[in-house]
């Protein structure tokens, strides 16, 4: 449970300008807020986010592996999703490494322009097999 790639300048940079437009209510295909109480503060942590559909159900992808909202989310068992003013509440189950090969390749083939470099290689065209040694990397959450 170490995969933690730290974010860079330009990380943060793109970060707060997404978060800023979702904030406002522009959705940068498909982005929302992310929110999350600290698991030491109590306070309302947030991050932008691609929720990702999938045979009716939804699921947060960490693509940048076990970070701190992923830590949050684990000890919160949920949060909320903002787009502008609407908020939507949840919670979430945290998804088994074996059901994470089909949510990865789905994830990379909707997101992979902008969180590809995380997967080191992988691509939504890598085999089964890859995409299976890497997802213990990747957290999932199924949001309900």
């Amino acid at each position: 449970m170490t995969h933690n790639i730290k974010a860079t300048s330009t990380d943060r940079i793109f970060n707060s300008i997404a978060k800023f437009l979702t904030r406002i209510g522009i959705s940068l295909a498909g982005s929302r807020i992310l929110a999350v109480r600290g698991r030491k503060s109590g306070e309302w942590r947030t991050t932008p986010v691609n929720p990702l559909t999938h045979n009716g159900e939804r699921y947060l992808v960490a693509p940048r592996g076990h970070t701190q909202w992923v830590r949050n989310m684990r000890v919160a068992g949920g949060g909320e999703l903002r787009l502008g003013r609407k908020v939507e509440p949840f919670t979430a189950v945290e998804v088994a490494d074996e059901e994470k090969p089909e949510i990865l390749r789905l994830y990379l083939k909707k997101w992979g322009w902008e969180v590809g470099r995380f997967f080191e290689g992988v691509t939504a065209e890598s085999s089964d097999e890859r995409l299976r040694q890497i997802a213990p990397d990747f957290p999932v959450f199924r949001i309900q």
